[in-house]
């Protein structure tokens, strides 16, 4: 796993090697607009939305959700990712924290029409995961929602052939999410698969 550093270093460069991976349609960015699409068409149905973006890099989502009247709040590893993206939201809450270790104290204060987390949750292991989405929920106002987008499988054995197809790329320091695992512990969790190696996952309140 990257370090801060590390993430301070790739963040220039972020959005182009993303991109690179997305046209390709290679692992691990396969989908990754479809992917930000389907998350930005879920938060604008509900207008003037208060979102909390758990490591928004620098700000491709939320920028686009900024421009479009919702309140955005962040935390993200790195200071460089905050600063690209503190320049294309000036008015947003902002905050560099390590999110596996818990939020920072102010986001903790807010409560969320929209909890949203792109390609970033899967540095947690799966215990973090859970209690982290628990954590989440209490965050939510009535009728809000969790939106993940992420590397994510349905199940076990998908995992597996992507990590067989893609060879020395597949990243084994990051826990990927396995849909029908998390089903048993959250029931209304629902899925939608975007590409071979991504997805959106949804948790309600």
């Amino acid at each position: 796993m990257l370090n801060q550093t590390g993430f301070d270093l790739w963040a220039d460069g972020y959005d182009k090697s993303v991109g690179l991976s997305d046209e390709g349609n290679t692992y691990p960015f396969a989908g990754y607009k479809a992917v930000l699409g389907t998350i930005y068409q879920a938060v604008m149905k509900k207008p003037n939305a208060v979102v909390l973006d758990i490591g928004f890099g620098t700000g491709t989502l939320t920028t686009k959700l900024y421009e479009n009247g919702c309140t955005i709040f962040g935390q993200d590893f790195s200071t460089r990712m905050i600063e690209l993206a503190s320049n294309k939201m000036p008015n947003a809450h902002l905050y560099q924290g390590d999110f596996t270790q818990g939020l920072v104290e102010p986001l903790l204060k807010e409560s969320y029409d929209f909890i949203i987390a792109t390609y970033s949750l899967h540095h947690m292991t799966d215990e973090q995961k859970v209690s982290f989405l628990y954590a989440l929920q209490s965050l939510l106002k009535p009728g809000g929602q969790i939106l993940i987008g992420d590397v994510a499988f349905e199940t076990r054995s998908q995992l597996e052939q992507c990590r067989k197809d893609a060879g020395d790329e597949w990243d084994d320091d990051e826990i990927y999410f396995i849909v029908e695992e998390l089903k048993k512990i959250f029931p209304t969790l629902a899925f939608s698969r975007i590409s071979y190696c991504a997805g959106v996952l949804s948790v309600a309140l």
